[in-house]
């Protein structure tokens, strides 16, 4: 025991001796020999300002009279960060907050559940079944939809509340940011508030989520459907995932869809599959307009849509009767301001210089496809922030835009250029080329196609020209010059002309000065545009 405390004693002396030695070593920030000045000559106006250069960082302060409104940069080894201050207090999303805000597992659990609803019994003790058909009925006497009680109904409201809880409180936490916004839209058009919990069925409030098939937004508007309604696609920008246009254009198409069949019920079926196979489930029903009679001859999709809709709607209303304690957000939608670029510039080039998350303008900005705001002419293409942010950036934009754009001049690849999307496309048929393979690359069924050109088989030719309504947007490429062909005298020799693979009426006219394509049809007898490799076409009347 004694020679243990000796070694103890001895250990404790050492770490005594340590100490004293480091305190009596200058540290980086105390040596003077690390430590040195710059003066920086100010231009006239600006005040002169004395900045301290510490071991490999340096700090360069761009001071003005007003100390709110300065932009400040810090180079620390080889980095440089940016931080722009309108006034010292910052205000910053919680942590939980954004990662409920970013995540998009929320928009893949919403839509397996209702593509794979079941309706078998569930027991869930905490819900009674007379209390649920009391409270369905208090919701039945204010609402406009048909939220009577019955057994299916029943089974989905309480397999969400057994299973999805979590799921659910994370989607009440969003719910507080972007409800204020829809009900305000849908009060402007007199539509039912309760419309709001559509967004959650179709997108888990998901502005960026984008189906299977292609609909996307907080809305999930197929892209033909958000053309109608105004919603333009290009190489930048697809508005479908704003959501301000967004909500607008979906008050409008179940305001017409609400028009059409005179229920608010058969309105959302149809805004999930279409008006046509309501009105096909309707007459394979045998004429029954509920809801709940024509299910069955549904899409499987539909089928689980209303039942989702309807038991998403229940536990919103009664959230505090089962338990829910959702966060809420540190600023709503309407806390936010928009600022209208003046040139192009990226997400994250104002997240460098404003010092903002990324994640956060990319949440408040995501109709922008590639993180870039162009700016075109007569196009109101706008950045949105916090509003606590939207001074300092007005106040420095200046010099924000000119940071940017020396950045845009150095880039050794330039930025992709602005294309208007196309909502329909005429298809050349190249070699090798089949209805299947055309089909899978525009997102489409070959019957829409045959549909669309009055193909009644699948054969194709080289050179054939179809008519294309892609699910997927298409950009144009830029149109790239072709050299004139020029056209060959007739050979008075030549009296015929074999043709061949990918020839067509109007490439053989341009090969031989004074030939029509109506010459060609009218000298060989052809009423259509169909010609095969080996046919021989007289060049003369004679």
């Amino acid at each position: 025991m004694i020679g243990m405390k000796n070694k103890y004693a001895l250990f404790f002396c050492f770490l005594a001796i340590l100490t004293t030695v480091s305190a009596q070593e200058p540290t980086p920030e105390t040596d003077p020999e690390n430590t040195k000045e710059i003066v920086l000559e100010k231009n006239v106006g600006l005040q002169q300002d004395t900045v301290t250069v510490v071991d490999t960082t340096k700090i360069i302060k761009t001071g003005i009279e007003l100390q709110t409104t300065t932009v400040t940069s810090t180079s620390v080894k080889d980095s440089v960060i940016y931080a722009a201050k309108d006034h010292p207090k910052l205000s910053r999303l919680d942590s939980l907050w954004k990662q409920e805000l970013y995540n998009s597992s929320l928009f893949d659990s919403i839509y397996k559940s209702v593509t794979e609803l079941e309706y078998e019994p569930v027991e869930y003790v905490d819900l009674p079944t007379d209390t649920l058909k009391a409270r369905l009925a208090e919701l039945n006497a204010r609402t406009p939809f048909n939220v009577e009680y019955n057994p299916s109904l029943e089974s989905v409201i309480k397999r969400y509340l057994k299973n999805r809880h979590e799921h659910l409180e994370r989607l009440m936490a969003l719910s507080h940011f972007y409800f204020p916004l829809f009900e305000q839209e849908l009060d402007n058009q007199n539509i039912p508030l309760e419309i709001k919990y559509l967004a959650i069925v179709e997108s888990a409030l998901k502005p960026r989520a984008k189906s299977r098939v292609g609909a996307t937004g907080l809305w999930q508007f197929m892209y033909g459907t958000g053309k109608m309604y105004g919603l333009e696609v290009s190489s930048y920008v697809d508005e479908r995932m704003d959501p301000i246009m967004a909500t607008k254009a979906a008050c409008k198409y179940l305001a017409k869809l609400y028009e059409i069949f005179g229920d608010w019920d058969l309105a959302l079926a149809s805004y999930n599959s279409g008006p046509g196979n309501v009105t096909k489930a309707i007459r394979r029903s045998g004429g029954y307009t509920n809801y709940w009679n024509i299910r069955h001859n549904l899409p499987r999709e539909t089928a689980g849509y209303l039942p989702a809709f309807l038991a998403t709607m229940y536990i919103f209303e009664y959230a505090d009767k089962h338990g829910f304690k959702p966060k809420r957000p540190e600023f709503g939608y309407f806390e936010t301001d928009t600022i209208k670029v003046k040139q192009m510039i990226t997400l994250d080039q104002v997240s460098e210089y404003m010092n903002i998350d990324v994640e956060e303008l990319q949440f408040l900005n995501p109709s922008y496809k590639l993180d870039i705001i162009p700016y075109i002419k007569d196009e109101d293409y706008v950045l949105r922030l916090p509003l606590n942010e939207v001074g300092a950036f007005v106040a420095n934009e200046d010099t924000i835009y000119a940071r940017a754009k020396a950045e845009f001049d150095k880039r050794e690849k330039p930025l992709p250029k602005y294309f208007e999307a196309n909502d329909r496309i005429r298809y050349r048929v190249r070699s090798g080329d089949y209805l299947g393979r055309i089909a899978r690359k525009y997102g489409v069924r070959v019957s829409q196609i045959k549909r669309w050109n009055g193909l009644r088989s699948n054969n194709l030719r080289i050179g054939q020209r179809l008519t294309i309504y892609p699910r997927r947007p298409v950009v144009d490429a830029p149109v790239k010059k072709k050299t004139p062909i020029k056209s060959k005298p007739i050979d008075p020799n030549i009296e015929t002309y074999v043709v061949k693979s990918g020839d067509t009426l109007w490439s053989i006219s341009q090969k031989f000065k004074g030939i029509s394509v109506e010459n060609l049809k009218n000298w060989n007898d052809i009423s259509g545009s169909g010609i095969k490799p080996g046919m021989k076409l007289k060049l003369s009347k004679s």
